[in-house]
């Protein structure tokens, strides 16, 4: 399961909106309100926010990967938002946050949600790559950029 396969550029957010980490979350969230694959939108908002009261979600570096599991998605669903002003995500370095990607699974989905976040911690530990994303400017571009690296790091 590819991240490209699962993030259409309807739920990516080049310019993010919010100014603190429960508000970039509900901009992501918001995303799949029409969704399909959503049957309880305030379910998994609240499964999100629950797992952030465990651990905080902003893993260093400048990005955030929020996620959860609930069985109020059909499938994993995936988002990315930027942001153009740093927010406190209360990230394990200290520092605040520009990248946010948004990955919820079902419950039952384990193996595939561990997948899913260890391909985008290690696209995201690349300097370069998040520069790129930062310099991104619509969500074309922003996909684009993320399925190349993608494919560069599944060729290996």
């Amino acid at each position: 399961m590819k991240i490209c396969d699962l993030l259409s550029v309807d739920k990516i957010i080049p310019s993010l909106k919010s100014k603190d980490k429960e508000g970039v979350i509900d901009e992501l969230i918001e995303l799949f309100k029409d969704s399909e694959d959503v049957a309880d939108i305030h379910a998994v908002r609240k499964a999100v926010l629950d797992r952030e009261k465990i651990m905080s979600t902003g893993v260093g570096k400048g990005f955030a990967i929020p996620h959860a599991k609930t069985n109020a998605v059909k499938e994993i669903v995936v988002a990315f938002g930027k942001t153009d002003h740093p927010i406190n995500y209360e990230a394990l370095d200290g520092q605040p946050v520009n990248l946010v990607f948004l990955i919820i699974a079902r419950e039952n989905m384990v193996g595939p949600h561990i997948r899913l976040l260890s391909r985008i911690s290690r696209m995201m530990n690349k300097d370069d790559f998040r520069k790129t994303l930062l310099e991104a400017t619509t969500a074309e571009e922003i996909r684009k950029i993320i399925c190349d690296e993608e494919e560069k790091i599944t060729s290996v």
